[in-house]
C-alpha cells in the first residue's frame, strides 16, 4: 500500500514562516512557570506587562461606564442613580448612542466614528496640531495594529524593518510571520540605552549589502524592554533620517503615560514631525500606536488600541481599510475604553476627584517601584541595571561567570535562559531572558516588570539578591567582576 504524503496540517506541511515565529514573553520560562504553578509553587509572573494580574485594581470610572454599556437595562432601573454617578450614566448613554445596537453589534471596521473623533481631539490637545479621525483606525490592542501595518509593508524576504535591539518580540515574531527580514539597530546600554544614529546608518548599509530593501524604522518610546525615554533631539534626528532614507517611521508609543522621571517627558513623534516643518513634515510617512493595555490603566484584557496614519496616500489608506474590514470590527468594549482613556473625567465632573486620586496613586507607586527595583538590582553581585525612566520594565545585565556559561552549554541552554530557569525554580520569580529580546554577543540580561505590588517589592528583591549571591558563589572562581 502506498504511503500517504503528509496531511496539510502535519508539521512538515505547515507554512515555514509560522515555524520561524518565536515569542519569548510566553516562551520556555513562562511554560515552566505555569507547570510549577500547577504543582502548587507560588509564582510571581513578572514576565509580561500585565498590571491587573499582579494586583493592580481597575480604575473605577471606566469600569462603571462600561458596566452600564454592557448591561443597558440597568439604565432603566429607577435606582440606577444610587449606584452610579450622574456623569457615568450620561457617558454610558453617549457611547450607547454611538453604536448600532449596543456592545453586541459590529461597529465600522475602522472603529466607531465618535470614538475616533475623541482620539483625534486627544492627539490635538497633546501635540498642538490637528488630527484627522479618518486616519485613525481602532484595533484589538496595539499589537493587532502593528501586525496590520507590517503585513501591509512586507512584500517578501528582501524587505527589511529596522527594529531597536533589545526589542519587544512582537516585532521579530510578526516580521517572521509575514516573511520579511528584521534589521537590528543596537541601543547603547552604557548610555542608558540611548540611541546612536550612526549605528542605524551602519545597519541600513549592512542590510543593503545583503540585497535587503529597508522599508521602515521602528521606535519604542518609552522603551520595552529597556525603559528609556527618547529625547526631543533623538526624535528629530530619527525623523530626518527617515526623510533622507525614504523610510516609514513606526512609532510604538504605548507607554506614553508611564514616565518615572522629570528630565525627559514623553514627546510624540507626530509632534516633533510637525515642529520640523516642510518638506520633512509633509513627506515622512508615520504610523503611531497607542493602547489601553499600558499607561496606568493596565487594561490588557480589554484589547483596545489604535493607530494614526500621517502622510499616507489615500489609496494606501483604502488598502489598509480593506484589510481591516476582513475582521469586520474591532471589539466594541475595547473601543469604549479607548474613548474613556483619551477623554477622562474633567475638573468639576462628579467622578473627577476619585479618578484623579486613583490615577495619581498608581503612577506614584510605579515611580517608587522603578527606584526600588533598579536599586535592588544594582546592589547585587555581578548585576548592573539602568534606571527605568519609563514603560514598566527593568532590564538588568547579569555578568555570568565562565563556569556558569559552561554549565549552561552542558545543559543545552542559552546562558541567560539557564540563569532565569534557576531563578524561577529557586524563588518562583518568572522573568524573560534577555536573549528573547536580542542583545550583543556574550552579554546577558533578563527582563522583569516593575508591576508587583509596592509592599511586595522589597521581599521580591531580597529573594532575588539571595538567589543571585548563591548562584555567583557557586559558579565564580574569583570575585571582582568590573562593572560597565
Amino acid at each position: 500500500m502506498k504511503r500517504m504524503s503528509p496531511k496539510p496540517l502535519d508539521y512538515e506541511s505547515l507554512n515555514e514562516n509560522v515555524k520561524k515565529v518565536a515569542y519569548a514573553v510566553r516562551g520556555e520560562l513562562y511554560l515552566r512557570a505555569s507547570e510549577l504553578q500547577k504543582e502548587g509553587k507560588k509564582i510571581i509572573f513578572t514576565n509580561v506587562g500585565n498590571p491587573h494580574a499582579l494586583g493592580q485594581k481597575p480604575l473605577t470610572y471606566p469600569r462603571q461606564v462600561v458596566a452600564l454599556c454592557q448591561a443597558p437595562f440597568l439604565l432603566d432601573d429607577p435606582n440606577v442613580g444610587l449606584l452610579f454617578p450622574a456623569d457615568v450614566i450620561a457617558r454610558a448613554k453617549h457611547y450607547l448612542s454611538l453604536t448600532s445596537g449596543g456592545l453586541g453589534a459590529y461597529s465600522d471596521s475602522r472603529g466607531l466614528p465618535g470614538i475616533r473623533k475623541e482620539i483625534a481631539e486627544f492627539i490635538e490637545r497633546r501635540d498642538g496640531y490637528p488630527s484627522d479621525p479618518e486616519l485613525i483606525y481602532l484595533t484589538d490592542g496595539a499589537s493587532k495594529g502593528v501586525m496590520q501595518i507590517l503585513n501591509t509593508l512586507i512584500r517578501n524576504e528582501k524587505d527589511g524593518i529596522l527594529v531597536p535591539v533589545p526589542q519587544y518580540p512582537l516585532y521579530s515574531a510578526a516580521i517572521s510571520l509575514y516573511g520579511g527580514s528584521l534589521v537590528p539597530y543596537y541601543l547603547v546600554e552604557e548610555a542608558n540605552w540611548g540611541l546612536d544614529i550612526n549605528h542605524i546608518r551602519q545597519s541600513v548599509a549592512a542590510a543593503r549589502l545583503k540585497g535587503i530593501t529597508v522599508r521602515a524604522l521602528v521606535i519604542i518610546n518609552p522603551g520595552n524592554p529597556t525603559g528609556q525615554c527618547l529625547s526631543e533631539a533623538n526624535l528629530r534626528e530619527l525623523l530626518k533620517f527617515c526623510y533622507q532614507e525614504n523610510l516609514v517611521l513606526l512609532a510604538d508609543e504605548v507607554y506614553q503615560q508611564n514616565i518615572y522621571q522629570d528630565e525627559r517627558p514623553f514627546i510624540s513623534a507626530k509632534k516633533i514631525l510637525a515642529d520640523i516643518g516642510p518638506p520633512i513634515s509633509k513627506e515622512v510617512q508615520l504610523v503611531s500606536f497607542h493602547t489601553v493595555s499600558k499607561g496606568y490603566w493596565g487594561e490588557c484584557g480589554q484589547r483596545g488600541g489604535y493607530f494614526e496614519m500621517t502622510n499616507l496616500p489615500a489609496k494606501t489608506v483604502e488598502e489598509i481599510y480593506k484589510v481591516a474590514s476582513v475582521s469586520l470590527s474591532p471589539n466594541v468594549p475595547g473601543q469604549i475604553f479607548l474613548g474613556l482613556m483619551v477623554n477622562p473625567p474633567k475638573p468639576g465632573d462628579i467622578s473627577y476627584l476619585k479618578f484623579a486620586a486613583e490615577s495619581k496613586a498608581i503612577l506614584e507607586s510605579l515611580r517608587k517601584r522603578a527606584h526600588i527595583m533598579t536599586d535592588g538590582f544594582n546592589s547585587c553581585r555581578n548585576v548592573v541595571c539602568n534606571f527605568t525612566e519609563g514603560a514598566m520594565y527593568s532590564f538588568p545585565q547579569i555578568r555570568l561567570p565562565p563556569k556558569a556559561i559552561e554549565a549552561a552549554r552542558k545543559a543545552g541552554k542559552v546562558p541567560d535562559v539557564f540563569y532565569c530557569l534557576k531563578l524561577l525554580e529557586a524563588t518562583g520569580i518568572s522573568t524573560v531572558p534577555g536573549s528573547g529580546f536580542g542583545q550583543k554577543e556574550g552579554v546577558f540580561h533578563l527582563r522583569t516588570t516593575i508591576l508587583p505590588a509596592e509592599e511586595d517589592m522589597p521581599a521580591i528583591m531580597n529573594s532575588f539578591k539571595k538567589f543571585n549571591d548563591e548562584f555567583m558563589e557557586q559558579y565564580e572562581d574569583y570575585r571582582g567582576y568590573s562593572r560597565m
